[in-house]
């Protein structure tokens, strides 16, 4: 049985300031999990029903278990429908940006992306397509937030993701920057090369004019229909699938 203090320590992480107080943020599911447990995250505890006990992977080393029951489980589950299973993480240092690393590859950039679904969706699109690195501007919505975990089904322990003052970061990169633009070359017809950073604008606003200067070549989806735009977690894929249809 959970104590008072351990519910409510667990629902405060359901809010982003006390998950930066902490250093520890909640993701659910067996299947997230499991991919949390075998990677470079370190785990904390997990709260599991009776009925997960059964599930759990054999390498628990150093990580606390509790058996809950439902009624504790709906008060620390950040969904509607708890999955029965929920791990509490350690989130990672923040390192600075190995623009070595970014060579002779493609990288998303993210400017001031905010809606969680969207975030995760495009980590778990980045990673599908091997694309590695997901670089976030300052103002983009949080990678620990629930939404975007849950989103991200595990692919969030194998991407980098990392914010950084966005302006500086393009004056100083050495690489091609491809914007996603209403106006620009064909996504179909583009050059690609063999590196580059594919720079994605906020879903109201598009790409800030301060980041409009540092595109090397702007780059379009064509319409053929009467959307005004597109979500910009389908314009990530687009571009993704693209990209991978193009290596040479």
């Amino acid at each position: 049985m959970l104590s008072k203090s351990q519910i409510s320590f667990i629902k405060s992480l359901h809010q982003k300031k006390y998950r930066k107080e902490s250093g520890i943020f909640i993701i659910e599911g067996i299947k997230s999990i499991t991919e949390f447990i075998n990677s470079s995250y370190q785990l904390n505890s997990i709260y599991y029903t009776h009925a997960y006990a059964p599930l759990l992977p054999n390498n628990l080393t150093n990580i606390k278990l509790f058996e809950v029951n439902n009624a504790e489980l709906e008060k620390i589950s950040t969904l509607q429908t708890p999955q029965g299973i929920i791990a509490l993480v350690h989130i990672p240092a923040k390192q600075e940006i190995d623009l070595n690393s970014l060579k002779n590859s493609f990288s998303l950039v993210l400017d001031d992306v905010q809606d969680p679904g969207n975030f995760g969706t495009i980590i778990r699109t980045a990673d599908w397509f091997g694309i590695k690195n997901v670089i976030c501007s300052e103002n983009t919505v949080e990678a620990y937030n629930p939404k975007t975990v849950q989103s991200t089904m595990g692919s969030l322990c194998r991407t980098n993701v990392s914010y950084t003052d966005l302006n500086s970061f393009l004056s100083k990169i050495k690489l091609p920057i491809f914007g996603a633009l209403l106006e620009g070359n064909d996504i179909y017809k583009t050059n690609w090369g063999n590196e580059g950073l594919i720079l994605l604008g906020n879903e109201g606003h598009g790409i800030s004019d301060l980041h409009l200067e540092k595109i090397t070549t702007p780059v379009t989806i064509p319409r053929f229909g009467k959307a005004e735009s597109l979500n910009v977690a389908v314009s990530a894929a687009i571009f993704c699938s693209e990209l991978s249809r193009n290596k040479k």
